[in-house]
């Protein structure tokens, strides 16, 4: 009998240990139910928020897309030429070019006529000089007692008009005597030992030169000392 009991008493210790191992899982199953019913609030709550921000960057992607777009359409209006604005940018750019080339031409054609001007004026001083070579020989030759006469005052006269009528055009008589000798001006014909004269210098002419503005018509013709 008491052996009997002693099993009953075992069975139903065991059964309520079985129930409150029971209520025990029970109660755990119950608590990670509620947590994870609250992560899955959470987790859902978070997914959410990220896909309203994954939104909203798509709208803000969208919108520059569609913003660039409007710029690229807009700009490429702007850069993009009708063909009379080509036509006329053609015109403009032969237009400059011609007016370029008419200036260098009317530049080149008024330099070789300046040039053409003072060759021909050089050739024609030199044909005049020594027509006043000969003036400044007659008048060299003249006496004392001739000089006072009517007609060899008036020849004295034209030839001072001549000369300021040439000096007016340009044209000027080459420094000689006393200058240091100059090859650029002067043609020594002659050399002459002098200790008094310093070397190089020029100490008579025997033709004078002349220059017609800063060219050479004729050079002086020269004695030089040692």
């Amino acid at each position: 009998m008491n052996e009997k009991m002693s099993q009953e008493d075992m069975v139903k210790e065991a059964v309520e240990e079985a129930k409150a191992k029971a209520a025990e899982t029970a109660e755990d199953t119950a608590k990670d139910n509620a947590a994870a019913e609250e992560g899955d609030e959470n987790a859902t709550a978070e997914a959410v928020e990220d896909a309203e921000t994954a939104e909203e960057v798509n709208e803000e992607a969208e919108d520059a897309g569609k913003s660039e777009k409007s710029e690229k359409k807009l700009f490429g209006k702007k850069n993009k030429k009708d063909k009379k604005d080509e036509k006329i940018e053609e015109l403009t750019d032969r237009l400059t070019r011609q007016m370029a080339e008419f200036d260098n031409f009317r530049k080149r054609t008024d330099r070789e006529k300046s040039q053409m001007y003072e060759i021909g004026a050089k050739d024609i001083i030199e044909k005049i000089l020594p027509v006043v070579d000969n003036f400044e020989r007659g008048l060299a030759g003249v006496s004392e007692e001739e000089k006072g006469h009517p007609f060899m005052e008036g020849m004295e006269k034209i030839y001072k008009q001549f000369m300021t009528t040439l000096e007016e055009v340009g044209v000027k008589p080459i420094e000689a005597v006393g200058q240091e000798f100059n090859p650029d001006f002067h043609n020594a014909v002659m050399h002459v030992e002098d200790e008094e004269t310093g070397e190089n210098i020029v100490v008579e002419e025997f033709q004078k030169g002349y220059m017609y503005r800063d060219s050479v018509v004729r050079h002086s013709m020269v004695k030089v000392a040692n």
